[in-house]
C-alpha cells in the first residue's frame, strides 16, 4: 500500500500499561497491512507503535527536534531531525497519508487542533483522521457544535473504539 500513518500520543505510557499496548498493536497491524508507522520518534505511544510495527517487518519513522537535545526510540527504521517544535509538527502533518490520534495531553491536542485546522481551512488535501479515546471524543463532539454553529464543516474526524475498526477504516479511505 505504500502509505504513511502519523500517530500522535502521550510520551508518557510505559510497557504494559493499557495505552502502551493499544498502541503497540496499532503500530503492528498498520505494518501487517502495508503502511509505514510516522510518530513524534520519542517514548510512549510513540515507541510502541513504532515498535509494533518494526515486530511486524514495517517501517518506523520518527520525527524529533534537535533543540531538544534527546534521541528517538530505539525502533526506529528512519529519524527525521528538525530544529524546532512547529517544524516537527509540519513535518509529521507532510508525511501522514492518514492520522491517527491516541490518548495524550496538550501536546498531543496541539497536533490534533494542527491537522483538524488544515483539513477546515482546505490547508491540505483531505487526509483521513481518526481519535480514539473518550477524551478525544468529547472534545470532538464539543467542537462539531461550535463549528455547526458557525457554519463550519463538521463530521471531519472519525472516532473509533478498537485497533481493528481503525485499521480497517484506513484500509477502506486509503485504497
Amino acid at each position: 500500500m505504500n502509505k504513511t500513518i502519523t500517530v500522535f500520543g502521550s510520551s508518557k505510557p510505559v510497557e504494559g500499561e493499557e495505552e502502551y499496548n493499544l498502541a503497540y498493536s496499532l503500530g503492528y497491524k498498520l505494518a501487517q497491512n502495508g503502511f509505514t508507522v510516522c510518530t513524534g520518534g520519542y517514548l510512549g505511544i510513540m515507541e510502541a507503535a513504532s515498535k509494533g510495527a518494526v515486530d511486524a517487518g514495517g517501517k518506523a519513522i520518527g520525527v524529533t527536534v534537535k533543540s531538544w537535545g534527546r534521541s528517538g526510540n530505539r525502533f526506529l527504521t528512519e529519524e527525521i531531525i528538525c530544529p524546532e517544535l512547529f517544524d516537527r509538527l509540519n513535518k509529521l502533518i507532510e508525511l501522514g497519508d492518514a492520522f491517527v490520534v491516541l490518548q495524550g495531553g496538550t501536546g498531543t491536542l496541539l497536533e490534533l487542533a494542527a491537522v483538524w485546522e488544515f483539513s477546515n481551512k482546505g490547508m491540505m488535501d483531505h487526509r483521513p483522521i481518526v481519535c480514539h479515546s473518550q477524551v478525544w471524543k468529547d472534545i470532538i463532539a464539543a467542537m462539531n457544535k461550535q463549528m455547526e454553529r458557525e457554519g463550519r464543516i463538521t463530521k471531519l474526524i472519525k472516532t473509533l473504539d478498537t485497533v481493528d475498526e481503525i485499521v480497517e477504516f484506513l484500509i477502506s479511505e486509503l485504497k
